[in-house]
């Protein structure tokens, strides 16, 4: 399944994109797309309905505003230089163990939604990330069985002001948890949806032009490594999100200048199975 959130912002519905992108509203079956509904075996559930009377579940406007596929999670875990050709191009050696690092939840935003350069920034970048989504408790697991505790995946552009990440001092989540900074979806895929996480293609352009593109092939940590690893430290809950890194093509990295979005620019990115997104580069305000 397909799983979406429809409507004005802090007022969204929960709903189903079908197969030949029709749009359901799920609202009279489940309430939200939170913890709450991945604890329960929601997305079990919530099949079940589909199959019996999601014929008769109301359609939603192609025209509807898209929200974050889910309600703000306890916490979006992030993992940095993740990806071999990424490390290469920041100049920094492969990581022994997973770089992890937080991204504030009041970040998250709908995937068409508007990314704003915030006050005293002048240098916001971007980067296509893989976004899994936890479905089960997870304190102590084992790799083999990390997937068991994934509800699904989305897209994410993890954007990033690297003025505050790397000139302010202290850790990199300063850079990353401005309001507008975590655009997911435009929708969540279940688990049974995607065969191989580690096998997606993925890109980003900037007004037309080519930046990143990529593949999860790529990782230096895979997905299952990853679930088992960040559980090791934290348990993780239902409806938490894990963004697993991305490849080469940052602006950060552009040769011979680093090139920041301004005001105006477009950004468009997607991952095999995942969708595409949308954002426009605004000014503070």
């Amino acid at each position: 399944m397909k799983l979406a959130r429809f409507g004005a912002s802090g007022s969204e519905r929960p709903g189903v994109i079908l197969a030949d992108g029709t749009r359901l509203d799920a609202s009279e079956f489940v309430r939200e797309y939170d913890e709450a509904f991945f604890a329960s075996d929601g997305v079990r559930a919530l099949g079940a309905w589909l199959k019996d009377a999601g014929a008769a579940a109301p359609r939603v406007p192609a025209t509807a505003r898209l929200g974050a596929p889910l309600a703000r999670p306890s916490k979006i875990v992030c993992i940095g230089l993740n990806f071999r050709d990424h490390a290469a191009e920041s100049q920094m050696d492969l990581p022994k163990e997973p770089v992890i690092f937080f991204k504030a939840t009041t970040a998250l935003v709908g995937p068409g939604d508007p990314v704003m350069i915030p006050r005293g920034g002048g240098k916001l970048d971007w980067e296509v990330e893989l976004a899994v989504v936890i479905g089960a408790k997870a304190s102590y697991v084992d790799e083999a069985r990390a997937l068991d505790h994934v509800a699904g995946y989305a897209l994410h552009n993890d954007y990033s002001e690297r003025a505050f990440q790397l000139e302010r001092g202290g850790q990199w989540v300063k850079g990353k948890s401005c309001d507008t900074f975590a655009p997911i979806g435009p929708f969540l895929a279940t688990r049974d949806e995607i065969a191989d996480p580690q096998a997606l293609g993925m890109w980003l352009t900037v007004n037309g032009v080519t930046r990143q593109k990529g593949t999860t092939a790529n990782m230096v940590f895979g997905v299952a490594n990853l679930v088992s690893y960040v559980s090791q430290f934290m348990t993780l809950l239902p409806g938490d999100i894990i963004s697993t890194g991305t490849p080469a093509g940052v602006g950060l990295g552009i040769k011979p200048e680093p090139v920041y979005l301004q005001p105006g620019d477009v950004v468009e990115l997607g991952v095999d199975g995942l969708g595409q997104s949308r954002q426009k580069v605004v000014a503070h305000s």
